[in-house]
């Protein structure tokens, strides 16, 4: 018996058997090596599949010199790639799963900082990635396009791919034709929705009679009802019915989002789950050959079950839940997804680093990216088990001591308060991200069945360690708040000018509920990330009035490259929210603070009750450099004050290195 009896029954593609109903869907990792899939991205994919996934779709590839989008994108329109693709089809075949490749083109949506070359699309219509405008196409053009995207289709045939996935989604360049908005043609490529299918149904057709009727085609479309000019869940599924009577497709994959409202495309926890089932259930309503694919914010084994045992899809495409588990697959068949380390959606190292043209990671599962190198989350045993004593149970020493614990050492974490978790846990704390908390359950999970002891409220002093009987001390101490109030943009002052009036905060201590604020409160935020701006939130959610101030141009600059700044201005504005931008604190003045303009040097001061300062923390480590006899190791904050996904990293470096 299973608690996932739809999501691990098999299904059948073109002669192809999908395990279960798990999919790895497509996205950019960002990951070749000048155009050439190498070691990070094939043990990458190959890690998903080891790990369970029924099917895999890989990094799309551009099919066009003028749809590259990435620095990390594959080659287009060359066979070079073909031998290395070669290598990982074989390898994920004989891993269990099947492999597609998804074929991709921008439009109107490109980047000419790294195509080199002008956007193509349907009428010419302006980019919503770049500032720049597009080219409308000839029909010359339009042929060449459609001979592309056949090209690369066939490449991929010969790559040892299973199939394709044509990708239609997120105001693509195939979305563009469909939508009357970005089609405004008047020759058989534009008008009627015969006419603004006919590239995506002509393109279909090259494939299937090309490649041959064993060969699975999939499109990808997406769900984005944020504007009145995109496509409706009804124009969706006439243009969906209209592909599906050719007989050609064989699955439909539906996202959500687009490049017009892009932060739903890789949702953040600011959304909700589930986003894309309102209209998967109306395409499996009237589709009659293809199966249908549920994306976006698809996070566990649970939400999974519950769309398909409902009837809402077919398949569910879970990516990021498998980038933060690769395993979450075989972990679920194997009934223990009690065990899968949950993604926490908050999009820092996953989109956050290709949002800067870096390869992908994930925040809490560092070997993404380094499976080539660290051998993914399987871990050999130490040759030779040591007595390990981890001090601190934030996430380095978390990550540190479970992943020597998977590696066969004795191992005892110590930590001063009375919870694990450090300055990661008050995050889990502040609105909506409570997925924070579930993984510091899972991490007390992982260390019971681990045999890890666990030592809360207590505090060692150096004697303590030195004494203690373990081989290897890890020192994971964290940081502090700075308590002078020192601000980078004002050098010259050592300390917040009026810090004595008292009144002044951390927002470790507003979180932890230690400080005494009033109604009234501003919040300076200097990193410009979620310390300062979750806390602001949390404060305007229990009805303070709040005034945020940041020398930034904007409010959640940091946080822009996970695409959930926009959402947070949005609630915090909703919720009277004042946010000051360009400024910084020029005096506190125990009643108020006065602020001063870093454009004009002009100030003015603001009432409030209490001052918290979100400037950057001090390392805490107050130990020897090292202890006599045992091998002495650092991590995390206590070497310098970062974001979390450096404390996760060094920790699981550490452990593999023990």
């Amino acid at each position: 018996m299973t608690s996932h009896p739809r999501l691990l029954s098999p299904l059948q593609l073109r002669g192809q058997t999908l395990r279960n109903r798990i999919v790895f869907g497509a996205h950019t990792n960002n990951m070749s090596d000048l155009g050439i899939p190498g070691p990070r991205m094939e043990n990458y994919f190959v890690e998903r599949a080891l790990g369970g996934a029924a099917m895999i779709v890989t990094e799309p590839v551009p099919v066009h010199r003028t749809g590259v989008l990435t620095r990390g994108n594959l080659l287009h329109s060359s066979d070079e790639i073909i031998p290395h693709f070669q290598r990982i089809t074989d390898r994920v075949k004989e891993a269990g799963a099947v492999i597609c490749q998804q074929l991709y083109h921008v439009g109107a949506h490109g980047d000419s900082d790294l195509s080199f070359a002008p956007h193509w699309s349907p009428s010419g219509a302006p980019s919503y990635h770049d500032s720049d405008g597009s080219h409308r196409m000839t029909e010359s053009e339009i042929q060449e396009l459609l001979d592309a995207h056949l090209a690369a289709a066939i490449r991929a045939k010969k790559s040892g791919f299973q199939g394709v996935e044509v990708w239609a989604a997120y105001h693509s360049l195939l979305d563009q034709f469909w939508t009357p908005w970005s089609n405004t043609r008047d020759d058989k490529w534009g008008g009627s929705l015969e006419n603004r299918t006919r590239f995506s149904r002509t393109l279909i057709e090259n494939i299937r009679r090309a490649c041959g009727e064993d060969f699975i085609v999939g499109l990808a479309i997406s769900y984005s009802p944020g504007y009145s000019v995109t496509l409706s869940a009804e124009n969706l599924c006439e243009i969906i019915d209209l592909h599906d009577t050719t007989g050609h497709i064989d699955y439909v994959t539906c996202g959500y989002g687009s490049y017009l409202e892009f932060d739903g495309i890789i949702p953040a926890f600011t959304h909700a789950e589930k986003l894309s089932t309102p209209l998967t259930a109306q395409l499996k309503s009237i589709v009659k050959h293809a199966v249908i694919t549920s994306e976006a914010s698809v996070r566990t084994p649970e939400n999974a079950e519950t769309i398909l045992s409902s009837g809402e899809a077919d398949l569910v495409s879970i990516v990021r839940g498998q980038i933060a588990d690769p395993h979450l697959a075989r972990k679920t068949t194997e009934g223990r997804a009690e065990d899968i380390r949950g993604c926490i959606s908050c999009n820092q190292m996953c989109w956050g680093r290709r949002s800067r043209d870096y390869w992908i990671s994930c925040l809490i599962n560092p070997s993404v990216g380094r499976e080539w190198e660290w051998g993914g989350d399987r871990f050999t045993k130490a040759e030779v088990a040591k007595s390990v004593l981890v001090v601190g149970a934030g996430p380095a020493g978390l990550e540190a001591a479970r992943a020597a614990a998977e590696r066969g050492h004795r191992v005892e974490i110590v930590e001063a308060l009375p919870v694990i978790g450090g300055q990661f846990r008050l995050a889990g704390m502040q609105p909506r991200r409570a997925q924070i908390l579930d993984l510091m359950e899972w991490y007390e999970r992982q260390f019971a069945k681990l045999g890890v002891t666990v030592r809360l409220n207590t505090f060692l002093d150096d004697d303590e360690i030195a004494a203690h009987p373990a081989e290897v001390v890890v020192l994971a101490t964290g940081s502090l708040p700075d308590e002078t109030g020192f601000q980078r943009w004002l050098p010259h002052e050592p300390a917040l000018p009026g810090l004595e009036a008292g009144g002044v905060w951390a927002p470790e201590q507003v979180m932890r509920r230690e400080a005494r604020l009033g109604d009234s409160v501003v919040v300076y935020d200097e990193g410009s990330n979620w310390r300062g701006v979750g806390t602001a939130w949390a404060l305007a959610e229990q009805g303070k009035k709040v005034t945020i101030v940041t020398p930034e141009a904007f409010v959640g600059k940091e946080i822009a490259r996970t695409a959930a700044d926009g959402m947070a201005r949005s609630r915090m504005a909703k919720l009277g929210v004042k946010m000051l931008t360009e400024h910084c604190i020029a005096r506190w003045h125990g009643n108020g603070v006065t602020v001063r303009s870093l454009l004009t040097g002009e100030e003015e001061t603001i009432a409030a009750a209490a001052l918290v300062m979100a400037t950057t923390n001090r390392a805490f480590d107050p130990f020897p450099e090292s202890f006599a006899g045992k091998a002495t190791h650092r991590i995390g904050d206590c070497t310098a004050p970062r974001l979390a996904a450096y404390a996760f990293h060094e920790g699981r470096k550490l452990a593999l290195s023990l």
